[in-house]
């Protein structure tokens, strides 16, 4: 005989079953997840720690305790709207990210990091240390000021430290200021630098990122408000002179000379010369067997002129290079090959113009590189 449909729902198998799928409703609806992640889509601060390694790379990584479960990823919205790049970045809370390929340590690098004005809680910092002994040794002496630096007694500590080691081989075996500069490994030497930069760049930006500043390993002094200095014209690429301090014989004293030569104004001779080259040939700026007459910003210095003048650029150094993180989201990056016959930073400028972004130097603000 049929049950009627009355019966069948007053069963109670089916009120229980419907008892247990309207409890686990409920507490599918209001529980909350575990190690307290946002329950709302709000903009991180740089200083929320991320609790697992696949966390955004702007956000400093914990390890989990000895004998802890390891949190899963969280799953955050970033409201990319409120990253702001502008004048003022101190009182808008802008996050700095800056960015250091390290063949060799500088305790005197690290000294002027740390003079840095700029809050350290809105500091990331990126290093990538190339493959091999001199390599190990960078990264020997980097961990311990680190260890120094970011120790909880510290009240200055910056918001992550990132370290990369390449698996590649150095294209040169030393990394002598001579050996460097040689003419013949300039192709070589920068298609690495490029993918050094690159892979650090893709590796340690997030979303939090409002600048990034590319920082020399051997630029030792710079003026303690250098973020705040160059951020202050709201340009989205911005380099200073990069100069040495030497001693002058014929002076009997210490000077400054130029340094970085890499920064300058196109001109019609290295624009015919480049047309006459091969596809896979590179221009480059400061030696005397391809003389391009371009304008160096390194000789329009007006000694002790306006610190805040400017000048519109065609190629930029990497010495000490501010970039709206914007920039490289749009896809600006360092080429490892001939990019309009132009490779490394000097590549990246072309890039960013090609795609919208003017470069601006600074040709009366000055950082100052290592002298071996």
């Amino acid at each position: 005989m049929a049950v009627s449909r009355s019966l069948r729902r007053t069963n109670p198998i089916t009120i229980a079953l419907g008892a247990l799928l309207t409890f686990g409703v409920l507490l599918f609806l209001f529980s909350s997840p575990s190690a307290t992640l946002p329950t709302k889509r709000t903009f991180l601060a740089s200083k929320q720690a991320a609790y697992n390694a696949l966390s955004p790379p702007s956000l400093p990584f914990r390890k989990a305790k000895t004998g802890e479960a390891q949190a899963p990823p969280p799953v955050v919205h970033y409201h990319m709207n409120n990253v702001t790049t502008s004048s003022t970045p101190i009182e808008n809370r802008e996050t700095v990210l800056i960015l250091t390929p390290l063949a060799r340590f500088y305790q005197e690098y690290w000294d002027n990091l740390l003079s840095l004005t700029y809050p350290h809680d809105l500091i990331s910092l990126g290093f990538i240390i190339p493959k091999g002994r001199e390599g190990n040794a960078a990264t020997s002496a980097l961990q311990a000021q680190i260890a120094k630096t970011q120790a909880s007694t510290q009240k200055k500590r910056f918001a992550s430290i990132t370290i990369l080691r390449q698996d590649t081989e150095p294209p040169l075996a030393s990394q002598n200021e001579a050996e460097r500069h040689a003419l013949a490994n300039q192709k070589a030497r920068r298609a690495a630098m490029s993918k050094a930069r690159n892979s650090l760049l893709f590796t340690t930006l997030g979303p939090t990122t409002s600048w990034v500043l590319w920082l020399d390993s051997d630029i030792i002094e710079t003026p303690p408000d250098l973020i705040q200095d160059m951020a202050q014209h709201d340009k989205p690429i911005i380099v200073p002179n990069c100069f040495q301090r030497y001693y002058n014989k014929d002076k009997n004293a210490m000077d400054v000379r130029p340094y970085d030569f890499n920064s300058w104004v196109d001109s019609a001779t290295a624009q015919d010369l480049a047309k006459q080259m091969a596809a896979d040939d590179i221009l480059l700026e400061g030696y005397a067997e391809m003389a391009t007459y371009r304008s160096l910003m390194a000789y329009m210095t007006d000694g002790a002129g306006d610190p805040g003048r400017e000048i519109m650029l065609d190629g930029v150094g990497g010495t000490a290079l501010l970039v709206k993180a914007e920039v490289h989201r749009d896809g600006a990056m360092f080429p490892p090959f001939p990019f309009y016959h132009l490779i490394e930073t000097e590549g990246f400028a072309k890039m960013a113009r090609r795609l919208g972004w003017q470069a601006w130097g600074l040709p009366n603000y000055y950082v100052y590189h290592y002298n071996e």
